[in-house]
């Protein structure tokens, strides 16, 4: 009798509670007993099985924040979890894909006359633009790793450049406030500059390809204190979306279809598309909003493109592949945005649940400066004057670590395709790789002989673009 009491009380004992939940906290089945010598191969196996993925995904697990490394077992003996509660674990699917990272530079090349502003891949990965003091706007050919065109026609410092989602038009806007529209394929303008905006350009945003197809429109955010869409086929300002009180800092053209501004009169504003109303305020920073993050912005940004290479053959394919993606990558969780400020602080906001935030992100001894989501929308990574650049959960907006190394003030950051690696650029001229899964520096990638000011990682994950004060574009491999 006694050996068989011993025996039920081992087999219960060696097992665990857990509650199984999707990044959202959404429970996958009800609460299950679980071996404790389940470590993140069977957790895998098991999740995979009980979701029945055809292919199967690979995982990986977090307790409390923690990713779980080592069986159950281990797990609660170490951090002296109490088997009585039930453990909840995070089920996060990974891509199915690996993005090496980028150790080397492949290529420095001169062109521009003035500091390099901003650097873009396009959407398939496959082109890449710089925008310059000099006031050209460059394309460069990625296999030669040689200038492809100069485009010129700007008056003034081309301060930011943006392609549209299909790859198939690249829109500058300048420090005089002008907005020009560019064919990749010839490097010439695609008719005369767009005028409307009084003050410089601060920001261009493309309506996604999922919502309209060909992509026609996109908005411009400028320091006179609107954002205009435009329409690229007749040429004109479509809509002008006024209503901050100081300059627009930043914009983004939502998946849901709204468009969102940050300001220097500490609001953000969410306007519908079609008459440019005004749908509701994001009230809360105590000083200038600088920078704007969506949850779903590497699908927007990559349309239909994805790691495969597949091109399309009609804009209504194109269309259908981005809306498949668009929503296979939001699943059941709200688009989401993060707000980086002067003030030091970024909030969590989910504009279509609540006004109010759903986190107040706090840690930075600065300015924020970059605010960005990794491409499957778990964390947020951020980019501050004082040097260091911070990583938060997407979904909750907690703070999980802190990367220092860089010594100087921290001006942009990019995601790898695959989201386990980020890359920062700073004034003291380097470039770091970080890796996620370990929180520490990958690869440090010094070369440039001055203030890095744009960073950008392809979306196909192959290559690195960096530009800055040297005025030259270096391309990193890896």
């Amino acid at each position: 009798m006694e050996v068989e009491e011993e025996q039920r009380e081992t087999t219960t004992s060696n097992k665990v509670m857990c509650l199984l939940t999707d990044p959202e906290g959404k429970p996958l089945v009800a609460p299950m007993y679980l071996p404790q010598d389940a470590g993140p191969q069977q957790l895998q196996q098991m999740v995979n099985k009980l979701l029945n993925n055809e292919e199967k995904l690979p995982y990986t697990f977090y307790i409390s924040d923690l990713e779980l490394l080592v069986p159950l077992g281990s797990y609660l003996e170490k951090n002296k979890v109490s088997v009585e509660k039930v453990l909840s674990i995070v089920c996060q699917p990974q891509a199915v894909f690996r993005i090496r990272p980028v150790n080397r530079c492949s290529a420095t090349i001169a062109g521009h006359t003035e500091a390099v502003l901003s650097v873009a891949f396009s959407p398939d990965g496959q082109h890449l633009a710089s925008g310059s003091g000099d006031t050209t706007v460059r394309l460069w050919d990625l296999n030669t790793q040689t200038p492809l065109f100069t485009c010129t026609g700007h008056k003034n410092w081309v301060l930011c450049i943006a392609w549209s989602p299909d790859g198939k038009h690249l829109v500058s806007g300048s420090k005089a406030g002008e907005l020009l529209c560019w064919d990749p394929q010839t490097g010439k303008p695609s008719g005369n500059p767009l005028t409307g905006h009084k003050k410089w350009i601060t920001g261009i945003s493309w309506e996604p390809a999922h919502l309209n197809a060909p992509c026609r429109r996109f908005v411009s955010a400028s320091k006179d204190g609107d954002a205009r869409i435009w329409d690229i086929s007749s040429r004109k300002s479509v809509i002008c979306l006024s209503g901050h009180t100081l300059a627009v800092t930043c914009v983004k053209w939502g998946g849901d279809g709204v468009i969102y501004t940050g300001s220097q009169d500490c609001t953000i504003k969410v306007w519908e598309t079609t008459q440019g109303k005004l749908i509701r305020e994001l009230k809360g920073h105590g000083h200038w909003v600088n920078s704007l993050a969506l949850s779903t912005e590497y699908v927007l940004r990559t349309g239909a493109f994805d790691h495969t290479g597949k091109q399309f053959s009609s804009p209504e394919e194109m269309k259908k592949v981005a809306l498949e993606r668009y929503n296979k990558m939001k699943g059941n969780a709200p688009e989401r945005l993060v707000s980086g400020s002067d003030d030091f602080t970024m909030f969590l906001w989910e504009p279509f649940v609540d006004k109010h935030p759903k986190a107040r992100m706090t840690g930075h001894q600065q300015l924020v400066n970059h605010v960005y989501f990794s491409p499957d929308g778990q964390w947020v990574a951020s980019a501050s004057f004082d040097k260091s650049v911070k990583l938060w959960s997407g979904a909750t907006g907690k703070f999980i670590a802190a990367f220092r190394g860089h010594v100087g003030p921290v001006y942009q950051i990019s995601w790898s395709a695959d989201s386990r690696l980020l890359l920062s650029g700073s004034k003291d001229s380097t470039l770091k790789v970080w890796d996620i899964r370990t929180r520490k520096l990958k690869q440090d990638l010094p070369g440039h002989a001055d203030e890095v000011y744009a960073v950008d990682w392809s979306p196909d994950g192959e290559k690195v673009a960096s530009g800055g004060k040297d005025r030259v574009l270096k391309l990193w491999m890896g």
